[in-house]
């Protein structure tokens, strides 16, 4: 079984990007699903149901987000109804949305996507190992093959949870800096790991944003309004090959190619 995990998908760059490029790229690696992050979907900054959808719609089977979830109100009642987005497991248990679904693969595999946040660098929010300890045992029980998201800042914590989670899992896939990481490997119980995927928007820019602005933002230590860049764009994540009888990672290699044409 082959899965794409593909890195924040950067505003409408990054969802045109994914709108011309999945496809092709489900077809030539033989893809058994695809799950992307998307909480920079909506302008760079959040979720709308309409960027959702559009992923949705070409060919993303799962998508995952973080800590830029709630920037539009519209994705509350949105998040509610649609089982294929995910919000991070250790927010308070009474926000809505999901924090793990299973999507079924086009042989019949269930496939466990859990979706964590970070705590290091980020807002205070319930601890993310002993959250998916506490899951998993629910989680397993409905699927072998299990992907974890971990949206962080820190590489170390990052780090720490694939080694937490080495042997239970299939993959701890990070995400969240918008920069692909060159660490990926297979750890010695068969999970797969990535500190960072990366990202899918505009490579003239500072992690996807127009790069006069974030340099005025760091010159001036001023109230700047992002807005994404233009431009080139990069398609960028990793793609893992897993057992499905065993739920064990196999392979696991970057993707990085031009999000044109």
């Amino acid at each position: 079984m082959r899965i794409l995990f593909l890195g924040d998908v950067v505003g409408k760059p990054g969802r045109q990007a994914i709108r011309s490029q999945l496809p092709r790229l489900i077809h030539r690696e033989q893809l058994a699903l695809v799950v992307a992050n998307c909480e920079n979907v909506a302008s760079g900054a959040g979720v709308d149901p309409r960027g959702a959808q559009e992923l949705l719609d070409a060919g993303v089977d799962v998508l995952t987000s973080g800590n830029h979830v709630w920037r539009r109100k519209e994705v509350i009642e949105f998040i509610d109804s649609e089982r294929r987005l995910l919000r991070p497991a250790n927010f308070p248990p009474s926000v809505p949305g999901r924090a793990w679904t299973v999507s079924e693969t086009a042989d019949g595999t269930g496939v466990a996507v859990i979706n964590l946040i970070g705590r290091v660098f980020m807002d205070a929010v319930d601890c993310p190992f002993r959250t998916v300890e506490a899951l998993l045992p629910e989680v397993r029980a409905r699927a072998r093959v299990i992907v974890v998201d971990m949206h962080g800042e820190a590489t170390s914590e990052k780090a720490a949870m694939g080694w937490f989670l080495d042997g239970k899992v299939s993959a701890v896939l990070g995400s969240h800096t918008h920069v692909q990481t060159a660490d990926e490997r297979v750890l010695p119980n068969g999970t797969a790991y990535v500190t960072d995927a990366g990202m899918c928007g505009p490579t003239d820019s500072v992690i996807g944003v127009r790069k006069e602005l974030a340099l005025q933002r760091f010159l001036t230590h001023m109230p700047v309004k992002f807005e994404v860049a233009s431009g080139p764009v990069v398609v960028q994540g990793v793609i893992v090959d897993i057992d499905p009888a065993s739920g064990r990672a196999e392979r696991i290699r970057r993707l990085q190619q031009s999000g044109e044409g």
